[in-house]
């Protein structure tokens, strides 16, 4: 193994987030072709217990997929979404960059601001770019973190609407044209925990 890669490794090992190729390439002395280092540390992991994945913009070693239930323990804690969460959660993913406007007009009930709080405390939204309209409405986004936790490396690995039909998350009957998700029509929001996992999510997908 060359010098660089082993600085290369020790970086995302000593990493708690996903380092990204721009961010290595600051930390290494000039000279240094993190994405060469990369490929050739992607390349002697693989198939080892533990690899390097890309999650978003970001690389990081994690467990090999077919390994994960050595980490498993009987005591699990789960965070709960509300369906309000749950669909919100959806829309941004699907939609993104989304602004509160759009995934009201699409969920067919207004988003409390709650809501969207829970989803930017856990880490898995965040507040995009402003649009460039009358008021510059603020838009969200999935964040890295969310890409992590659900094992995609871009928001592009979402499963489609037949998978998540599958595993129950989506109504069966076929959506309006140009919907992603389906229109919820309710008087108002329902913010309260309805016992849906988090994790439970896109298990089936």
């Amino acid at each position: 193994m060359d010098q660089q890669e082993r600085m290369v490794e020790a970086i995302l090992f000593a990493s708690a987030q996903p380092v990204s190729v721009r961010d290595l390439a600051a930390r290494l002395p000039a000279g240094c072709d993190p994405a060469e280092a990369l490929a050739g540390l992607r390349r002697r992991y693989d198939g080892r217990g533990v690899t390097i994945e890309r999650l978003g913009d970001g690389y990081a070693f994690r467990t090999a997929a077919d390994l994960s239930f050595l980490m498993q323990t009987e005591t699990v804690e789960q965070r709960r979404l509300s369906r309000a969460a749950v669909e919100t959660l959806a829309i941004v993913a699907y939609h993104q960059p989304v602004t509160r406007a759009e995934i009201e007009e699409i969920r067919g009930v207004a988003v409390s601001r709650g809501t969207l709080d829970q989803l930017i405390e856990m880490e898995w939204v965040r507040m995009g770019r402003r649009r460039m309209t009358p008021g510059r409405p603020a838009t969200f986004v999935v964040t890295e973190g969310f890409l992590d936790h659900f094992g995609l490396e871009s928001a592009r690995d979402l499963p489609g609407l037949s998978e998540l039909r599958a595993a129950g998350l989506l109504e069966s009957r076929p959506p309006d044209a140009g919907m992603a998700v389906p229109t919820i029509a309710r008087d108002e929001d329902d913010d309260l925990d309805d016992g849906t996992p988090a994790d439970d999510l896109f298990d089936d997908a």
